[in-house]
């Protein structure tokens, strides 16, 4: 079994979606959630799912020690950001490699880099008169959303859409396609 994180810092529907997917899997385990926030939906989601739950502050995930020791003891393989707002640092892009992706709610590279996460990408979207966004799952590196691209999913935008409407509208392919990207990564791990 592939035991994994969820990163998270928000209200989790992602994370949801991942549980529900891998539930039963005799292959995939989520087996562990890191949020950025107590006070993020996403903790009661997977507490909801009997998943542990550590919240960490900036410091502890600065903290090499204490977050390999926290991975390690859930015997954590493989890490999936979702909707995490923190930047990864070196030390554990450098212990999972190829084994870390995140998703970012643009067609990267266009959207992408510090600050753009949320409602800043749809709002850049909308301000850049764009035609069309979507979803981009890519594995994590060293440079903010630079990380090799997995896959891309698109929407258009009409331009009446509102940045909210624009949200709503890659949202669906989140929900959609994400949870699918993920097993498909996983798949390529010797140990699937």
């Amino acid at each position: 079994m592939i035991n994994v994180a969820v990163f998270v810092s928000g209200g989790g529907t992602n994370l949801e979606n991942l549980i529900n997917w891998f539930e039963g899997s005799d292959k995939v385990g989520i087996k562990l959630v890191v949020s950025s926030s107590s006070k993020a939906y996403a903790v009661q989601r997977a507490q909801n799912h009997g998943i542990a739950c550590v919240t960490v502050s900036r410091e502890a995930f600065a903290d090499e020690k204490l977050m390999m020791s926290i991975l390690h003891q859930f015997g954590i393989r493989f890490i999936v950001l979702a909707g995490f707002l923190r930047v990864i640092p070196d030390y554990l892009i450098d212990a999972f490699p190829g084994r870390m992706v995140n998703l970012h709610p643009a067609l990267l590279p266009k959207f992408g880099g510090m600050g753009m996460y949320g409602h800043h990408v749809h709002e850049a979207v909308k301000a850049a008169g764009e035609s069309e966004t979507g979803m981009t799952v890519h594995y994590v590196s060293n440079v903010v959303d630079g990380g090799r691209i997995i896959a891309q999913f698109s929407t258009p935008v009409l331009p009446e859409d509102t940045p909210d409407d624009i949200a709503a509208k890659e949202h669906v392919l989140e929900m959609e396609h994400f949870p699918q990207v993920v097993e498909d990564v996983l798949k390529t791990l010797p140990e699937y």
